[in-house]
Order: C-alpha cells, then sequence, then structure tokens
C-alpha cells in the first residue's frame, strides 16, 4: 500500500501561488499514476488534477485549468502541485491519492481504496 503525505498549504490572498507536496517514503509513488483532489466546507470531495505513472498525461478540472500545473520529481519521491491566481473558491482540504491510469497511461480520476493522506489545508482570503 502505498503511503502519501500531502504539505504545502496555507493562507494566501487571492491572487496568490501556492505549491502543495505529496510525497511517498518510497519509490513506487514514480510508478504510479497521481491525483489532487479537494474538499470545502460542507461540499463534497472534487476532482482537481492527475498525472500518469510516466508524466506523459495530465488531466486538470475545469475551475482549475490554466491556473494549476502538476509536476513530479522521481528523484524526490514527490508530486507537486503548482497553483497560481488563487481565488476564494480554491479554499478547501486538498488531498493526493494514487488513481488508475488506462493502458495507454492516462490517468484517470478513480483513487485506489485506502491511498488517500491527510490532506493540506489551503485557505484563499483577504
Amino acid at each position: 500500500q502505498l503511503h502519501l503525505a500531502e504539505s504545502g498549504g496555507g493562507l494566501v490572498q487571492p491572487g496568490g501561488s501556492l505549491r502543495l507536496s505529496c510525497a511517498a517514503s518510497r519509490s513506487t509513488l514514480d510508478y504510479a499514476a497521481i491525483g489532487w483532489f479537494r474538499q470545502a466546507p460542507g461540499k463534497e470531495r472534487e476532482e482537481v488534477s492527475c498525472v500518469s505513472s510516466d508524466s506523459g498525461h495530465a488531466y486538470y478540472a475545469a475551475p482549475v485549468k490554466n491556473r494549476f500545473f502538476i509536476s513530479r520529481d522521481k528523484d524526490k519521491h514527490t508530486v507537486y502541485l503548482q497553483m497560481n491566481s488563487l481565488k476564494p473558491e480554491d479554499t478547501g482540504l486538498y488531498y493526493c491519492a494514487r488513481v488508475r491510469q488506462t493502458v495507454q497511461k492516462e490517468c484517470l480520476m478513480k483513487p485506489y481504496s485506502g491511498s488517500w493522506g491527510q490532506g493540506t489545508q489551503v485557505t484563499i482570503s483577504a
């Protein structure tokens, strides 16, 4: 089982940037598709982005497209989510998880059960 840990959240003003990290203690993360999800208070968890195991494919949900960018550093066994032009509606608890991918290595926003980290809080407020 892949254990993941998120970090990098914080309080930022609208228009600001944050970089979230999703780290694993072993190199298994390097061969897994990883996705980011978020949950705002009182709302359902929603998709944010995912990256395939070989970084050849990435997906972005419409609300974050062209503002958020996902990447991975295999040397550090870490997947990053660079978040720019942040808006108050981006506020929430952000989670990373191992997600499924197709045979063609396209990531899907379908998490494996039990693969969730603890989350990192992102708050966008003036």
